[in-house]
């Protein structure tokens, strides 16, 4: 915490907004990190039905809501509850409804979420301002929320295109776009996969240099911020 931080705090006055008063009501990641697992788990072995996937989204809507909560920002939950609403609302429609059209847009909305939920983890890391638990937890969520947006990129990319995703001439099912998103985002490429278009080709390599970018970024950070923490003397 900066000096301006400790000062505030030693006042007792926080602004809303502030970061001190964000790390005053922070809590554990280990939750956060919970429910990310929990979508992990429930994307690959749901069945390729409409239904699974409104589902999936309600179990976003929860991770987003305890990012919010976990990062010290459950004082003003309202914008996060109206994008919330219009998430359950074409969640509960989608499976009614039909069509590739509003699937893809459901998978947008997905996008968004674990985008929303990541930019939230990753101002509560920031906030931590040392290398700690919670920087580190809060940047393993990230880590693993970079490879579940990528898989809904490519769902809502393959709802969307007249044409299929894979060069196998298929879209694939969820599980086997969560399995392409993530090998592409370790760069271990397998090739028993690849994407059959322009915009495919163009989304996996953006997902490797981002995968690349922030181990080679983030956890040197890390690792050099516990490195620094270990030379210190007590």
């Amino acid at each position: 915490m900066s000096r301006s931080d400790a000062s505030t705090a030693e006042s007792g006055h926080w602004r809303p907004g502030s970061r001190v008063a964000r790390l005053r009501n922070s809590h554990s990641y280990r939750s956060v990190l919970g429910l990310i697992m929990a979508s992990f788990v429930y994307t690959a072995a749901s069945p390729d039905e409409h239904w699974s996937q409104s589902v999936l989204v309600l179990i976003q809507c929860a991770t987003l809501v305890l990012a919010l909560y976990t990062a010290g920002l459950g004082h003003d939950f309202r914008p996060g509850l109206i994008a919330i609403a219009i998430s359950v609302a074409l969640a509960v429609v989608t499976p009614i409804v039909g069509g590739n059209i509003l699937e893809g847009i459901l998978g947008i909305v997905q996008v968004m979420l674990v985008a929303a939920a990541a930019a939230v983890i990753a101002l509560g890391v920031f906030d931590q301002g040392e290398v700690n638990r919670q920087s580190v937890t809060g940047s393993i969520c990230i880590y693993l929320l970079l490879g579940m947006l990528f898989t809904f990129v490519y769902g809502a990319v393959a709802a969307l295109d007249s044409g299929p995703f894979f060069a196998q001439n298929t879209d694939g099912t969820p599980s086997l776009r969560l399995y392409f998103s993530y090998v592409t985002l370790a760069t271990l490429g397998y090739g028993d996969y690849t994407a059959a278009s322009t915009l495919g080709h163009t989304l996996s390599i953006l997902e490797a240099l981002t995968g690349q970018l922030y181990l080679v970024t983030v956890v040197a950070v890390l690792v050099a911020g516990l490195a620094g923490r270990r030379s210190t003397p007590a």
